[in-house]
């Protein structure tokens, strides 16, 4: 079975690490540690960034909230491939949980309901996981093209996210 740490030390340096930023246009706004102030205004560790943003205790409270809020509910304990788990989990973190859920459930041909349950992970535990990246791969960037077409302010977006998507994929990037 797939284990958090790993994932989460994935992601956790695509979003850039233990920083407070605020992004014109980025739809999340103020974030630390890619925790969106905007969507995640009661984290705990919101008193902690604005007091000191380098308090030593702030790196568990950021795995703490990413394995409760994301890697929990994407199942990722429950997932057979640490690449597969990886992979969801990261974009649930990215364009939210029941999109990255909807996506992996369309892949592998499961009713995409936007929530993994039994039936999703009996089909997503026997499904190719080359396969599954690639397809997985490919959803994302049209998700992403989706997004940019829908709002051209997104588009200087793109790149990053397409980079973001294809890293999954045996380190391969556009630059």
């Amino acid at each position: 079975m797939a284990e958090f740490t790993p994932s989460f030390d994935e992601m956790i340096q695509k979003e850039g690490g233990y920083k407070l930023t605020n992004i014109t246009d980025d739809t999340g706004g103020r974030t630390y540690a890619g925790i969106s102030q905007r969507y995640h205004p009661n984290w705990v560790g919101w008193s902690l960034v604005e007091a000191d943003p380098d308090n030593a205790q702030l790196p568990s409270l950021v795995s703490d909230f990413y394995k409760k809020e994301f890697w929990n509910k994407v199942r990722g304990d429950d997932i057979q491939s640490q690449k597969v788990a990886s992979c969801i989990f990261d974009f649930a973190v990215n364009a939210g949980i029941p999109t990255a859920s909807r996506l992996a459930q369309k892949v592998i041909g499961a009713d995409a309901d936007g929530i993994i349950g039994s039936k999703t992970l009996q089909k997503l535990n026997t499904f190719d996981d080359a396969l599954f990246i690639a397809e997985y791969t490919l959803q994302k960037i049209a998700r992403y093209a989706q997004i940019c077409n829908k709002n051209s302010e997104q588009k200087k977006f793109l790149l990053g996210w397409i980079n973001r998507a294809l890293e999954g994929v045996d380190g391969i990037s556009v630059r």
